[in-house]
């Protein structure tokens, strides 16, 4: 008689069990379901430097990095400090405080663009609020987004979205008034002339052209020579506003983001992540002009209780005042490292797969095509990716549950784990096979 084998997660199926009658799917974000990876979500219980720990004691080398924010690892004694003491004088007050001031001057510093910011509490506030400014700056009321590429959920952007919405096979969403979506156009990434269409469809309608300077929402796919440089052209010739969707690449890609690393100056940035260092956060800017129109300075109203609270700030603040030139070579060279490691490992066993890396983000496509685009992230072999996923997962790395998504190194990790995450690559294309 064959003996029943005991699930190596049994605190976390347990704890699934819970959630699930009280959360909708158990989650409060759906890629933490694991749904795309068929396995039941792992519960953390802790987190240090570059490993995080489950529910069950198991430890794995994390590359979610809470999905980008954690540049500088998970907990470090500095920040973990300066919360404590922040918390001390009080978690929020309804009130201005010296510290939104100091990190809008570190944001605007770093990315010179920013003339005016304004924080919020998540990137997908940050971006319908920047849609709200730019529709009522050019008296026009439709926007251009990219196929693949996720704003957040605010009703105007969850049209052929990226991140979870691609994930679930969801790239619209039920309860999205067709209202709400009519003035959205979208576009192909890394294609101008797929923009040129849309906006000689639609003359002198289009207020704001939204986009991820380095796409990250159907995992990495950075942008072709001369796109962005395009798309200012556009914009400017138009009297269209050029938005940035910095969330991911903002402070990753370099200090001063992707507009840095391209020498592109968009009108209005938007940003999230790292500037909370792990807290809730985000922040819309831009020039002068146009964040003038922004309450109480003009008449777009946008406003938020526990925007620029004082932990959020405290955290930022800390975060981005340890950037440095040696953390991004760092990072660059683990970036390399694994992205290669991973191709390498992939053609010793047969696999077919495509590596996708800028800087500290990666993104391994289980596809022989190299991936370029929407249409070309979404033809990835996602069954495929779920086994690794599974297969990497009992050997202690803890990659995303998703194909469409990017694995995030910080300043915690080292070549050490670099090397045993390869290993366990290797290991699972070889059992794969």
């Amino acid at each position: 008689m064959l003996r029943r084998s005991r699930s190596r997660y049994p605190r976390s199926e347990k704890l699934f069990a819970a959630a699930s009658r009280i959360l909708p799917g158990g989650v409060d974000s759906p890629v933490r379901a694991f749904k795309a990876v068929g396995a039941t979500p792992l519960f953390v219980s802790r987190g240090r430097g570059a490993i995080i720990e489950d529910a069950d004691g198991h430890k794995y080398i994390d590359f979610v990095m809470s999905w980008g924010p954690l540049i500088h690892g998970h907990a470090p004694k500095g920040l973990v400090k300066a919360l404590a003491a922040a918390a001390a004088r009080g978690t929020s007050f309804g009130a201005p405080t010296e510290l939104e001031t100091r990190l809008a001057q570190r944001v605007a510093t770093l990315m010179p663009s920013m003339e005016r910011v304004r924080f919020v509490n998540s990137g997908t506030e940050a971006l319908m609020s920047a849609a709200r400014v730019a529709r009522a700056f050019t008296a026009r009321d439709k926007i251009v987004k990219f196929e693949g590429c996720y704003h957040g959920h605010a009703d105007a952007f969850l049209v052929k979205a990226g991140s979870g919405a691609m994930t679930l096979g969801v790239p619209t969403s039920p309860g999205v008034a067709a209202s709400a979506a009519q003035d959205t156009l979208v576009a192909r990434y890394n294609d101008l002339d797929s923009v040129e269409r849309l906006l000689a469809a639609n003359p002198r309608e289009v207020g704001a052209i939204f986009v991820e300077p380095i796409a990250g929402n159907m995992g990495v796919v950075p942008p072709r020579d001369g796109f962005l440089e395009g798309l200012r052209r556009i914009c400017t010739r138009d009297g269209i506003l050029l938005v940035f969707d910095e969330v991911i690449s903002g402070f990753r890609a370099a200090a001063g983001g992707a507009q840095q690393v391209f020498g592109i100056k968009p009108d209005l940035t938007c940003l999230g992540k790292i500037i909370g260092g792990g807290l809730p956060v985000g922040a819309y800017g831009g020039r002068a002009d146009i964040m003038a129109l922004v309450a109480p300075s003009g008449p777009v109203y946008q406003a938020g209780t526990l925007s620029g609270n004082p932990l959020a700030m405290t955290a930022g603040l800390w975060s981005l005042e340890n950037l440095s030139p040696r953390l991004y070579r760092h990072l660059a060279k683990l970036g390399a490292r694994l992205a290669g490691g991973l191709a390498d490992a992939a053609r010793v066993h047969g696999v077919p797969l495509q590596v996708n890396a800028f800087g500290s983000v990666v993104t391994p496509f289980f596809t022989s095509e190299p991936v370029r685009d929407y249409e070309s992230a979404a033809a990835a072999d996602t069954e495929a990716y779920a086994a690794f996923f599974r297969g990497m997962l009992e050997r202690g790395v803890y990659p995303p549950p998703s194909q469409f998504e990017g694995w995030f190194l910080s300043g915690a990790h080292t070549e050490r784990d670099i090397e045993k995450t390869l290993k366990a690559a290797r290991d699972t294309f070889k059992t794969s096979r």
